[in-house]
């Protein structure tokens, strides 16, 4: 089995019939993509990492003994940063397309697959992962930032990104303003940003709460 570089996009092809494996992974190296094949649902959940730190995507077959594709993607989706999910199947019902489709897949194909739409496929759902991936970069970044601060200098930040004047954080956290005003400097100094508005944009990208 190949094990890519850190940064470099994987496919996953997971299929218990063995001559689907092998004809579609040939298709998919062919296309220039990092390949790793499983014959089930457990194999594959058993050789991944918990969490994606390069763009991936599984190409899943929906009907398999043991775990089949639909609970293949719930138990990925319980996952911190899963990958992007391709089904494919011989006789998936609309209810398993809508079911799929709403569980968060990129597309779901009939087989036999033509080699186009399967490729066309996993070029989005690598796209998709990227764009992912690269949300989930920035607010560790965030985060990072945030907690190099002081205690007092989050209660500070709460109040700043509620839009409260110096005067009025000074009167709710009883100290003075002068105080808030050295905190105020330090929290823009450590989150990197120089006015209210860009501080607001990146708590609110991480949920961190308003005070009040």
């Amino acid at each position: 089995m190949t094990h890519p570089a850190e940064n470099e996009a994987t496919v996953y092809l997971i299929d218990d019939d063995a001559s689907v494996r092998r004809s579609l992974a040939r298709l998919i190296r062919d296309g220039g993509h990092v390949i790793e094949t499983f014959a089930s649902a457990e194999e594959f959940l058993a050789s991944i990492p918990g969490r994606f730190v390069r763009p991936a995507c599984a190409v899943v077959d929906l009907q398999m003994p043991g775990l089949g594709g639909l609970e293949l993607q719930e138990r990925l989706f319980e996952r911190d940063r899963p990958c992007s999910v391709v089904f494919m199947s011989g006789n998936g019902s609309i209810e398993a397309t809508v079911r799929a489709m709403r569980g968060g897949a990129v597309t779901f194909l009939t087989k036999p697959i033509h080699d186009e739409d399967l490729l066309a496929a996993i070029a989005e759902g690598l796209a998709d992962h990227r764009r992912r991936l690269s949300a989930f970069l920035q607010t560790d970044e965030i985060r990072g930032r945030i907690a190099t601060l002081s205690e007092r200098e989050r209660e500070t930040m709460a109040w700043v990104i509620t839009g409260a004047l110096n005067k009025q954080i000074a009167g709710e956290l009883d100290i003075a303003e002068r105080t808030v005003k050295a905190h105020r400097s330090k929290v823009m100094e450590k989150m990197g940003v120089v006015s209210v508005a860009e501080l607001v944009r990146l708590c609110d990208a991480v949920g961190f709460p308003q005070a009040g």
